[in-house]
């Protein structure tokens, strides 16, 4: 949208252009995913004339990308899961130095078997960005839904930036499961659900107070 309000390029064109990966193989030295290139469009600063169009705007993109991330994933990484788990902690942190410590729930989730339970995938799979209703989580029937479905969603739910693939390579070592957000962005994280249920608290508390 914001692209299509700068007048480089039409909405529509860019997001059939993104789910089209085949089409940019040749331009970059590197494997694309087959369905979409979710994840591979580096977020970044650019330069975009009107008119440019989406296969261009696309490509500086994916050159980025190549420039940016790919020199900083070790050889034989499973490309598709590391942006996977570092565009969750890019729309679930707001601090750059709590980006690990995110990464680390995420593994430890995952190796236990319990559900990533991550709000952000749900409003990937409404195609839309709001603050979820009572419920609404567990009423939204997708792959990428992590409350109902275990383990990582199908693919990247956004494109991460460096930070948050450097946290997702180098996840945080800790026992923690759970983390709530605070009014300042920060998280308070806890390894039981009865001290997550405090932090809660603490939560609505520092909430009261900042109104």
């Amino acid at each position: 949208r914001k692209l299509e309000q700068a007048e480089v390029c039409p909405a529509q064109e860019y997001i059939d252009l993104a789910n089209k990966p085949q089409e940019f193989a040749e331009i970059v030295k590197f494997p694309l995913p087959k369905g979409s290139l979710e994840g591979y469009l580096f977020p970044d600063t650019y330069d975009l004339p009107p008119l440019m169009g989406a296969r261009e705007v696309i490509k500086r993109q994916l050159k980025a990308f190549e420039t940016k991330v790919v020199p900083v994933i070790p050889k034989g990484q499973d490309a598709t899961r590391l942006l996977t788990v570092a565009s969750m902690v890019e729309l679930e942190v707001a601090k750059d130095f709590e980006r690990p410590k995110v990464a680390g729930v995420i593994e430890n989730r995952l190796r236990i078997g319990m559900p990533l339970q991550i709000d952000a995938t749900v409003l990937y799979a409404l195609q839309e960005w709001k603050v979820l209703g009572p419920g609404e989580v567990r009423r939204v029937e997708s792959p990428y839904n992590t409350y109902l479905n275990n383990g990582l969603p199908p693919g990247p739910i956004g494109s991460p930036g460096l930070k948050s693939v450097e946290a997702a390579l180098a996840p945080e070592s800790h026992d923690f499961l759970f983390y709530v957000a605070l009014p300042d962005r920060t998280h308070l994280f806890s390894t039981t659900y009865d001290q997550h249920r405090a932090n809660i608290n603490k939560r609505k508390a520092a909430l009261r107070e900042a109104r």
